[in-house]
């Protein structure tokens, strides 16, 4: 059956592969944005934790959207011309984007459960590389600095080696003195494992979110891109 001498039928799967793919397209555009923003923000989730899931499953989001944008251009081009090589291309590709975005947003929400459990064990372990590993020292100022927080639980977690990066900005490169006078209205008094707990757990659910409604278009996709691929003779 050629171009024009396809039933009703299947132009309409047609048309509908098509505007799917175009929502697909728009889906990895958000879900590559989201990925990245959490990637460039996770300074203090890569050195602070020793357990890298997280990390682990926002690169795999990552990695889906980039390539359900490439792959949802194949799918219009094949839908289009009604190439059943590029159909059947799209959909082992499409099938597994299809899994690996679905591991990915449920590896999210695996770890909004379990960061709590090995969390302070992990951020206490790393307070002593403060000021001897840059990586360290980089990761605690980061993350004091963004989530406005000092130590674990609190500012005695440094005991008398308070970082600079406790203490309130003024403006960014500007702090008030907190060392000499260290009281709450010079010093960040939260401890960041709450805070660093409630912002991963928002990202988390953000990025799962993404990556479980993207799959659900997705299988659409694969839904109608089966069926046209019966259709084209």
């Amino acid at each position: 059956m050629g171009i024009g001498a396809m039933d009703s039928c299947g132009r309409c799967m047609k048309v509908s592969l098509i505007a799917i793919n175009i929502l697909i397209f728009i889906s990895g555009g958000v879900a590559l944005g989201m990925g990245t923003w959490v990637w460039v923000s996770r300074s203090f989730s890569t050195t602070l934790m020793s357990n890298n899931m997280f990390i682990a499953s926002v690169g795999v989001v990552l990695v889906s959207g980039a390539a359900m944008m490439l792959l949802a251009v194949l799918g219009c081009c094949g839908a289009a011309k009604e190439v059943k090589c590029m159909l059947l291309t799209y959909y082992i590709l499409m099938f597994i984007i299809f899994v690996v975005a679905l591991v990915g947003g449920i590896l999210q929400f695996v770890f909004r459960e379990k960061v709590h459990s090995t969390l302070d064990r992990e951020m206490f372990a790393a307070i002593p590389y403060y000021g001897v590993k840059h990586e360290y020292t980089r990761a605690w100022d980061d993350t004091q600095t963004f989530l406005q927080c000092c130590g674990v639980r609190s500012h005695n977690d440094w005991n008398d080696n308070v970082p600079d990066s406790c203490c309130k900005e003024v403006y960014p490169g500007k702090r008030l003195d907190c060392k000499s006078s260290p009281n709450p209205t010079t010093m960040y008094t939260d401890g960041c494992l709450e805070k660093t707990i409630s912002f991963l757990r928002e990202n988390a659910v953000s990025v799962g979110v993404t990556a479980i409604v993207t799959t659900i278009v997705m299988l659409l996709a694969l839904i109608f891109s089966c069926a046209l691929f019966v259709k084209i003779e």
